[in-house]
């Protein structure tokens, strides 16, 4: 479910109680070449987002275009999900039993030349 987040603007949380390892959701948008992420992507972090998710060495899932519920879930250094790309789709998967209410999160593990400050806790200066 999506509802206002302590953690930045929105987040997800677990409408049921989630077990170890279940797969979640996948995280969809559109596919694009990572070239056309980083253009997008320059317009993305002046408004403090990031949509785009990395595929590949060549391919990147867009959220903000054609994306799902997933594309809220925020970034935490100590997160309760991990990701994992099968194929053509980005999974978000539980690290631990995840109690019903709890506000997912994952690492974003961000490798491009913007950034935007972490919010995951107060004090955090992670940058993304």
């Amino acid at each position: 479910m999506k509802r206002r987040s302590k953690i930045q603007g929105w987040g997800v949380f677990a409408t049921l109680p989630i077990s170890k390892n279940k797969r979640i959701i996948h995280y969809a948008g559109e596919k694009i070449t990572n070239k056309e992420s980083l253009a997008r992507e320059i317009r993305y972090l002046k408004k403090g987002h990031i949509w785009c998710f990395k595929l590949n060495r060549l391919s990147v899932r867009d959220a903000a275009v054609g994306g799902n519920i997933a594309r809220y879930i925020n970034h935490s250094c100590s997160p309760n999900c991990y990701t994992r790309v099968i194929g053509e789709t980005i999974w978000i998967i539980a690290a631990r039993n995840i109690r019903k209410g709890e506000e997912l999160t994952y690492d974003y593990s961000t490798d491009g030349v913007g950034s935007i400050q972490c919010r995951c806790e107060p004090g955090c200066e992670t940058r993304l």
